[in-house]
């Protein structure tokens, strides 16, 4: 969970720990062995646990074997396919997009379709220019979610490049109907007042970040979002009205 908010990372495993989950951390898998009805996890420290369900979320490996990707001559790594700024491999008339890219981008499907429309573009000659990524949300699905997007929080805690603003939008009333008073956002603002990052800890994360996805990639100021009117009561028209209030 290194991509997301320090703090916010901390605050959800409070809450799931008075939930009744523990966490082992640093921990190693060395042995899973089923035991009858039950499974027994062993880690490199020792560490023994026994449990009805094990679920394996380390992440996955790019299919690259096996495909042909050695005949073809295709480069590629035990991270994925090698491919330039044009997303072309070494061979120059084929291109690769998605997951199996090795290439320091949030691996997700919204991303994978990006690629794949900018290869279309690029093979008919409409984009001639290298893939420019815009800045990407990323949602974590717990209860309540985590998102982001663009500059990360803590990054921008330690440079003077940016400021740094908290937003409680839990404590209104739309969200306290709810029961989600602890729903929070905290923003990244650069030094011309521009929304460039955001991280949020509530159960409209993932749409909330769609919403700031637009105004992060629009580079859209306070002055712009007070010539639109939203709907309102909302889950977001609060949070906007807030976010207006700090770009200020």
């Amino acid at each position: 969970l290194k991509g997301f908010y320090s703090a916010h990372i901390a605050k959800l495993m409070d809450k799931l720990a008075t939930e009744g989950v523990q966490f082992h951390m640093n921990e190693n898998t060395t042995v899973i062995k089923k035991q009858g009805d039950n499974y027994t996890v062993s880690t490199e420290s020792g560490l023994e646990i026994t449990t009805n369900y094990v679920l394996d979320a380390t992440g996955r490996r790019p299919n690259v074997n096996g495909i042909g990707l050695e005949e073809a001559g295709v480069n590629f790594t035990t991270r994925g396919i090698q491919v330039d700024e044009y997303l072309r491999t070494n061979i120059p008339n084929i291109y690769a997009s998605g997951d199996v890219l090795d290439k320091i981008i949030p691996k997700l499907t919204p991303t994978a379709t990006f690629e794949s429309n900018y290869i279309a573009a690029h093979i008919l000659g409409m984009n001639k220019n290298p893939i420019n990524y815009p800045a990407i949300p990323s949602v974590l699905y717990t209860l309540p979610r985590l998102s982001n997007i663009g500059v990360s929080v803590d990054e921008a805690n330690t440079s003077e490049d940016y400021k740094v603003i908290d937003i409680p939008f839990g404590k209104q009333m739309v969200f306290e109907y709810k029961n989600e008073t602890e729903a929070e956002m905290t923003i990244v603002l650069n030094n011309d007042k521009q929304l460039v990052g955001a991280a949020i800890y509530a159960d409209d994360a993932p749409d909330l970040v769609n919403l700031l996805t637009f105004i992060v990639n629009q580079k859209l100021t306070a002055q712009d979002l007070n010539k639109m009117i939203f709907a309102f009561p909302g889950s977001s028209s609060g949070v906007i009205d807030q976010l207006k209030l700090a770009m200020l």
